[in-house]
């Protein structure tokens, strides 16, 4: 059988595993909130981002008298868990208090254990590191979660999705260069040019991106401070924008403190237009599936491909003639990548519904709100990558005949299969 400890908490006793550093309050949300399954786990970001700020507070309260060696092992801790050390001793799910409780003490629960073990103490004592009086200091639940989840979503945006969809952009301008002689031609549509058709996909994503960029300095604002009901009791005057200066000198973003702390606690709805954007975001990413991978399969779909002849220089052969192309990708990122928007559309809503239930001075949906967001985060920025470097860098064109450029009915009828002029 495993080997145990006891540990207490205000409701008396509980077996904690011998090999972990959680103690009695996440040992019983495992007992009370079985719900879903290792894939329904809080995101290891969330976990990140609550070492950032145990950190960063513990590096502030030495100024407000928290003692200055258990401040350096908090800190010390913290730096661990910011690195991954720790993953297996986060096991709860987001299933839990809207506000988080639990991770929030999961998390306080691990620094105070580990911190304890350093100072060859006995773990699960409590002495003399508290997770409550020591890591926990001059913060509850309330505003540690909201702070996690503004840290967690802007690092994740900043270091995976903005570089990944910049990267996308970036080889359709290169498409666009690489196809500027090539153009479209369906039914009895006037010629489109490849490059046109490319450079819009790229302006799709630079407008989203810009969109994003006017969105995040309301998610640079932080809750940390507010402690319960956004009052600011039992944080020292000045904490607040103490503990968001050094988060910002940790994480290298603009945080700062929110100027309302009722509002940081009681509403989400910088997440939903985080949200809204990545939904946006996702429509584009749709609109850009669908139609190369309808490019890709051209004769299926009453599309003529035509490449101008291009001399030396650059410029067109004039009647020297045009050479019919099939374009040739990967389509099956397409698939993926439609699917993956669906799931975004699904996860806005999620969003929505989560920040609509904030009720007087607390909303109770924080950990379901910031899962979905974190998920559309991970799901747009992977396939942006996966898309990009198996589908768009790989678009070539394949010759499959040549045609007379003068005007002469054999263009007209790759004009028009039905042959109308």
């Amino acid at each position: 059988s495993e080997m145990t400890r006891k540990e207490w908490d205000t409701l008396g006793e509980v077996d904690v595993p011998s090999n972990r550093y959680y103690g009695a309050q996440t040992a019983r949300a495992l007992k009370y909130f079985r719900i879903g399954g290792i894939e329904e786990r809080m995101p290891l970001a969330i976990i990140r981002a609550f070492g950032i700020l145990k950190k960063a507070s513990a590096e502030v309260n030495c100024l407000y008298g928290l003692d200055q060696e258990l401040a350096n092992i908090i800190s010390q801790v913290a730096d661990e868990i910011i690195a991954g050390n720790f993953d297996e001793d986060f096991p709860l799910v987001i299933w839990q208090t809207g506000s988080g409780t639990q991770s929030n003490m999961n998390v306080n629960e691990v620094i105070a254990n580990r911190a304890i073990e350093l100072l060859g103490g006995e773990v699960g004592s409590k002495q003399p590191v508290h997770p409550n009086d020591h890591v926990n200091m001059s913060q509850s639940s309330n505003d540690a979660y909201p702070t996690a989840m503004h840290i967690a979503v802007a690092c994740e945006l900043n270091s995976h999705l903005i570089p990944a969809v910049k990267k996308l952009s970036d080889s359709f301008a290169m498409k666009s260069k690489q196809f500027k002689a090539v153009f479209l031609i369906r039914n009895k549509q006037m010629p489109l040019n490849l490059n046109d058709v490319f450079n819009g996909y790229k302006n799709l994503l630079d407008t989203e991106l810009s969109c994003l960029e006017d969105a995040m300095p309301r998610l640079y604002m932080l809750a940390a401070g507010g402690t319960a009901v956004g009052t600011g009791l039992n944080a020292p005057s000045g904490f607040a924008e103490k503990v968001a200066g050094r988060i910002a000198a940790l994480t290298g973003l603009p945080f700062v403190t929110a100027p309302n702390k009722f509002e940081s606690l009681a509403a989400h709805d910088v997440m939903v237009e985080i949200h809204g954007v990545l939904n946006t975001l996702a429509t584009s990413l749709m609109k850009i599936a669908n139609e190369i991978r309808l490019i890709s399969d051209s004769l299926e779909n009453a599309f003529e491909i035509h490449e101008r002849l291009m001399n030396a220089d650059g410029y067109p052969e004039g009647d020297a003639g045009l050479s019919r192309k099939s374009i040739v990708m990967n389509d099956e990122q397409c698939d993926i990548l439609a699917m993956i928007t669906a799931q975004v559309f699904g996860n806005h809503t999620a969003v929505t519904v989560g920040a609509s239930n904030g009720h007087f001075e607390l909303n109770v949906f924080k950990p379901m709100i910031v899962s979905n967001v974190l998920h559309s985060i991970r799901l747009i920025a992977d396939s942006c990558y996966s898309f990009d470097a198996n589908c768009v860098q790989s678009i070539q064109l394949l010759e499959q005949f040549e045609v007379n450029a003068c005007g002469n009915n054999d263009v007209q009828q790759i004009n028009s299969p039905n042959g109308d002029t």
